[in-house]
């Protein structure tokens, strides 16, 4: 805006070449101190120096580029379950640690690349404007205009091709990591929930001792928890086995056990039940020794562990399944195969 633009009153009295106000008056008793005279930055007086920060802020984009493509490679070729050790971090999966690290440097190279340009080759020049009504006159308009004309001329988007085509590929390519998320929409789990690591002649492994069970370990109305043979806390893939093959272990007198097939699945009143809840497959972890109730802590669901766990109260849709145990030659507790319908919730390809 020129000062013929601008209210006589709202002027300052006398202004130098960099705007500064030479007298201080009633209205403005501080001076205005105006602009430092301008310094030419190296790019602006050397066009050697223009190319290579040129070539920085095409490096960047391109950077960003390839680190886009990693990002989708990453996603695809890297197991969700592999883990690696990250100093000081410690052990951490191997493909959010990629995934963060490609996404992250694909972001910052753009960003570091657009602040170079700006900062190197896009005019330095402090222009001061004052302050003017909100509304703006046709004037005013037509000036904002020509403005942003001469800033787009400025940016040397036109000239300088090599940043252009960077910079427009590197922001084409990055959304291609917004499109890579869809993959978790698939594949289909298959048959992976219907099954578990239970199979015939599996010993019944004590969660706290890590020592497989006998029957003289279980006393009427305590409640255990039991694993797998072979699944150890250490194994890349414990917590999804562990979320499927959770055991609860209780001794019940023969005489309360009201479900035919319970008793003949059980051993001398030993019956093991799904640890995993049937609403939202949390684990179960509280028992009533005189009612044989087990209760899931976080909606309340409960379970009569005496008929078949079947549910008496809660949200829970079906009974815990039972796995059939009996006892090896060397007399310790073991499976008799897996369990026979898929433990946890319901889903929604359940037959």
């Amino acid at each position: 805006m020129s000062s013929q633009d601008i209210p006589e009153e709202n002027l300052p009295a006398e202004q130098d070449a960099h705007g500064a106000v030479s007298v201080a008056d009633e209205q403005n008793p501080f001076a205005d101190p105006g602009l430092p005279p301008h310094e030419h930055r190296v790019q602006d007086i050397d066009e050697r120096a223009a190319k290579r920060s040129e070539r920085v802020v095409a490096f960047l984009f391109t950077l960003s580029m390839l680190l886009t493509v990693g990002f989708i490679a990453s996603y695809v070729a890297i197991p969700a379950d592999k883990s690696i050790f990250v100093f000081p971090i410690g052990h951490i999966s191997a493909l959010n640690f990629a995934l963060g690290l490609t996404l992250g440097g694909a972001l910052f190279t753009i960003g570091a690349g657009a602040v170079h340009w700006a900062r190197t080759l896009m005019s330095d020049v402090e222009i001061a404007d004052e302050r003017h009504a909100i509304e703006a006159p046709p004037e005013v308009k037509a000036k904002v205009l020509a403005d942003f004309k001469q800033g787009a001329k400025e940016s040397a988007l036109g000239r300088r091709k090599l940043i252009r085509n960077t910079m427009f590929g590197a922001l084409a390519l990055f959304p291609l990591s917004g499109v890579m998320l869809l993959r978790d929409l698939g594949p289909l789990p298959g048959t992976k929930l219907r099954h578990t690591l239970w199979s015939k002649g599996k010993l019944l492994v004590n969660m706290n001792t890590n020592l497989p069970l006998r029957p003289s370990d279980v006393a009427v109305g305590s409640l255990t928890f039991a694993k797998p043979e072979g699944l150890e806390e250490t194994d890349e893939e414990f917590q999804t086995e562990i979320a499927k093959s959770a055991l609860m272990i209780v001794r019940l007198q023969p005489e309360n056990i009201k479900d035919k097939r319970e008793l003949e699945w059980a051993h001398e009143g030993i019956v093991a039940f799904s640890k995993i809840c049937t609403h939202v497959g949390c684990p179960i972890s509280l028992y009533e020794q005189q009612t044989h109730h087990v209760l899931c802590p976080c909606h309340q669901s409960t379970f009569d562990l005496s008929d078949g766990a079947r549910v008496i109260f809660g949200p829970a849709g079906h009974a815990l399944p039972q796995l059939r145990i009996g006892v090896s030659d060397e007399g310790y507790l073991e499976a008799l195969g897996d369990f026979e319908e898929p433990v946890g919730p319901a889903f929604w390809e359940r037959g």
